[in-house]
Protein backbone atom coordinates (compact mmCIF):
# COMPACT_ATOMS: atom_id res chain seq x y z
CA UNK A 1 0.00 0.00 0.00
CA UNK A 2 1.00 3.17 -0.93
CA UNK A 3 -0.29 6.93 0.39
CA UNK A 4 0.44 10.34 -0.77
CA UNK A 5 -0.49 12.73 1.72
CA UNK A 6 -0.97 16.17 1.57
CA UNK A 7 -1.97 18.81 4.16
CA UNK A 8 -4.78 21.44 2.66
CA UNK A 9 -6.62 24.32 3.34
CA UNK A 10 -9.89 22.69 1.63
CA UNK A 11 -9.81 20.07 -0.96
CA UNK A 12 -12.81 18.20 -3.00
CA UNK A 13 -13.54 15.79 -5.40
CA UNK A 14 -15.60 16.36 -8.36
CA UNK A 15 -17.04 13.51 -10.55
CA UNK A 16 -18.06 14.43 -14.15
CA UNK A 17 -19.45 18.01 -13.05
CA UNK A 18 -20.82 16.73 -9.86
CA UNK A 19 -18.90 17.88 -6.44
CA UNK A 20 -19.09 14.41 -4.25
CA UNK A 21 -16.99 15.40 -1.06
CA UNK A 22 -15.47 18.55 0.03
CA UNK A 23 -12.59 19.21 3.50
CA UNK A 24 -11.99 22.33 5.27
CA UNK A 25 -8.37 22.11 6.86
CA UNK A 26 -6.95 18.63 7.22
CA UNK A 27 -5.26 16.50 5.21
CA UNK A 28 -5.92 14.69 1.44
CA UNK A 29 -4.51 11.04 0.79
CA UNK A 30 -3.98 9.13 -2.47
CA UNK A 31 -4.04 5.35 -1.46
CA UNK A 32 -2.59 2.97 -4.37
CA UNK A 33 -3.59 -0.88 -3.34
CA UNK A 34 -1.21 -3.54 -4.50
CA UNK A 35 -1.89 -7.43 -4.47
CA UNK A 36 -0.06 -8.12 -1.92
CA UNK A 37 -2.04 -5.97 0.57
CA UNK A 38 -3.38 -7.03 3.68
CA UNK A 39 -5.76 -6.21 6.56
CA UNK A 40 -2.81 -6.04 8.53
CA UNK A 41 -1.04 -3.34 5.97
CA UNK A 42 -4.20 -1.59 6.42
CA UNK A 43 -3.94 -1.15 10.44
CA UNK A 44 -1.19 0.06 10.28
CA UNK A 45 -1.14 2.51 7.58
CA UNK A 46 -4.20 3.96 8.81
CA UNK A 47 -2.78 4.29 12.11
CA UNK A 48 0.16 5.99 10.52
CA UNK A 49 -2.04 8.52 8.58
CA UNK A 50 -4.02 9.17 11.29
CA UNK A 51 -1.16 9.93 13.57
CA UNK A 52 1.23 11.59 11.17
CA UNK A 53 2.60 14.98 13.18
CA UNK A 54 1.95 17.32 9.94
CA UNK A 55 0.58 20.72 11.88
CA UNK A 56 1.48 22.83 14.29
CA UNK A 57 0.73 23.24 17.99
CA UNK A 58 -0.73 26.33 19.52
CA UNK A 59 2.81 27.57 20.32
CA UNK A 60 3.55 27.67 16.83
CA UNK A 61 6.13 24.87 17.57
CA UNK A 62 6.23 22.79 13.64
CA UNK A 63 5.31 18.77 12.98
CA UNK A 64 4.23 17.86 16.25
CA UNK A 65 0.17 17.77 16.12
CA UNK A 66 -1.83 15.27 14.14
CA UNK A 67 -5.08 15.30 11.98
CA UNK A 68 -6.42 14.01 14.97
CA UNK A 69 -5.15 16.00 17.77
CA UNK A 70 -6.06 18.99 15.58
CA UNK A 71 -9.60 17.63 14.86
CA UNK A 72 -9.17 18.16 11.26
CA UNK A 73 -11.18 16.24 8.21
CA UNK A 74 -9.31 13.59 5.87
CA UNK A 75 -10.37 13.02 2.26
CA UNK A 76 -9.11 9.79 0.54
CA UNK A 77 -8.87 9.19 -3.07
CA UNK A 78 -8.07 5.52 -4.10
CA UNK A 79 -5.56 5.89 -6.36
CA UNK A 80 -4.16 2.81 -8.21
CA UNK A 81 -1.52 4.56 -10.42
CA UNK A 82 0.51 5.10 -7.22
CA UNK A 83 1.30 0.95 -7.63
CA UNK A 84 2.59 1.91 -11.27
CA UNK A 85 6.57 -0.04 -12.00
CA UNK A 86 7.63 1.86 -14.95
CA UNK A 87 9.27 -0.50 -18.03
CA UNK A 88 11.52 2.09 -20.04
CA UNK A 89 8.40 4.84 -20.84
CA UNK A 90 5.39 2.45 -20.78
CA UNK A 91 3.88 2.54 -17.32
CA UNK A 92 3.06 -1.36 -15.65
CA UNK A 93 0.34 -1.48 -13.28
CA UNK A 94 0.27 -5.47 -12.23
CA UNK A 95 1.40 -4.90 -8.71
CA UNK A 96 -2.16 -2.71 -8.73
CA UNK A 97 -4.85 -4.83 -6.95
CA UNK A 98 -8.02 -5.73 -9.64
CA UNK A 99 -10.78 -3.01 -9.22
CA UNK A 100 -13.23 -6.28 -8.21
CA UNK A 101 -10.75 -6.87 -5.26
CA UNK A 102 -9.29 -3.36 -4.48
CA UNK A 103 -12.83 -1.66 -3.90
CA UNK A 104 -14.21 -3.96 -0.91
CA UNK A 105 -10.60 -3.47 0.13
CA UNK A 106 -10.56 -0.03 -0.22
CA UNK A 107 -14.23 0.24 1.83
CA UNK A 108 -12.47 -1.42 4.21
CA UNK A 109 -9.95 0.61 4.56
CA UNK A 110 -12.24 3.42 4.80
CA UNK A 111 -14.34 2.06 7.49
CA UNK A 112 -11.30 0.98 9.60
CA UNK A 113 -9.97 4.93 9.27
CA UNK A 114 -13.89 6.07 10.27
CA UNK A 115 -14.01 3.41 13.42
CA UNK A 116 -10.22 4.72 14.50
CA UNK A 117 -11.30 8.73 14.17
CA UNK A 118 -14.74 10.53 13.80
CA UNK A 119 -16.48 8.49 11.12
CA UNK A 120 -18.03 12.47 10.04
CA UNK A 121 -14.79 13.70 9.47
CA UNK A 122 -13.74 10.73 6.70
CA UNK A 123 -14.72 11.96 3.41
CA UNK A 124 -14.07 9.64 -0.34
CA UNK A 125 -15.35 10.14 -3.66
CA UNK A 126 -17.36 7.33 -5.51
CA UNK A 127 -14.89 4.69 -6.33
CA UNK A 128 -13.83 3.99 -9.94
CA UNK A 129 -16.81 6.46 -11.35
CA UNK A 130 -14.36 8.63 -12.90
CA UNK A 131 -12.34 6.09 -15.14
CA UNK A 132 -15.92 4.31 -16.32
CA UNK A 133 -16.86 7.84 -17.57
CA UNK A 134 -13.69 9.22 -19.35
CA UNK A 135 -13.62 5.44 -20.84
CA UNK A 136 -16.98 5.99 -21.95
CA UNK A 137 -16.14 9.87 -23.29
CA UNK A 138 -12.84 8.43 -25.02
CA UNK A 139 -14.79 5.57 -26.91
CA UNK A 140 -17.50 7.93 -28.10
CA UNK A 141 -14.56 10.39 -29.29
CA UNK A 142 -12.96 7.80 -30.77
CA UNK A 143 -15.84 6.49 -32.25
CA UNK A 144 -16.89 9.86 -33.74
CA UNK A 145 -13.00 10.73 -35.38
CA UNK A 146 -12.98 7.21 -36.67
CA UNK A 147 -16.35 8.25 -38.73
CA UNK A 148 -15.04 11.34 -40.08
CA UNK A 149 -12.02 10.54 -40.93
CA UNK A 150 -12.71 7.35 -43.10
CA UNK A 151 -10.33 5.08 -44.16
CA UNK A 152 -7.89 7.78 -45.90
CA UNK A 153 -6.37 8.67 -42.81
CA UNK A 154 -2.64 8.98 -43.02
CA UNK A 155 -0.21 7.00 -40.19
CA UNK A 156 0.86 10.69 -39.17
CA UNK A 157 -2.58 11.20 -38.31
CA UNK A 158 -2.91 8.14 -36.58
CA UNK A 159 0.08 8.36 -34.64
CA UNK A 160 -1.00 12.19 -34.04
CA UNK A 161 -4.52 11.00 -32.66
CA UNK A 162 -3.02 8.65 -30.37
CA UNK A 163 -0.63 10.80 -29.24
CA UNK A 164 -3.33 13.55 -27.56
CA UNK A 165 -3.79 13.21 -24.23
CA UNK A 166 -6.95 13.89 -22.58
CA UNK A 167 -6.25 15.56 -19.49
CA UNK A 168 -9.24 13.98 -17.88
CA UNK A 169 -8.07 10.26 -17.56
CA UNK A 170 -4.26 11.76 -16.91
CA UNK A 171 -4.54 11.15 -13.05
CA UNK A 172 -6.14 7.75 -12.88
CA UNK A 173 -7.93 9.15 -9.87
CA UNK A 174 -11.86 8.61 -8.89
CA UNK A 175 -12.47 12.44 -9.78
CA UNK A 176 -10.98 15.74 -10.05
CA UNK A 177 -9.46 16.31 -6.84
CA UNK A 178 -8.70 20.10 -6.06
CA UNK A 179 -7.29 21.33 -3.15
CA UNK A 180 -5.73 24.57 -1.92
CA UNK A 181 -2.54 23.74 0.26
CA UNK A 182 -1.86 24.98 3.72
CA UNK A 183 0.80 27.96 4.04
Amino acid sequence: MKAIIQRVAKASVTVGEEQISSIGKGICVLLGISVEDTRKDTEYMVRKILNLRLFDDENGKHWCKSVMDKQYEVLCVSQFTLQCILKGNKPDYHTAMAAEQSEPFYNDFLEHMRKTYKPEVIKDGTFGAYMQQAKLEKQQQWKEKTRSKGPSESGKEKAASRAEVDPSTSSGAEGDVSSERES
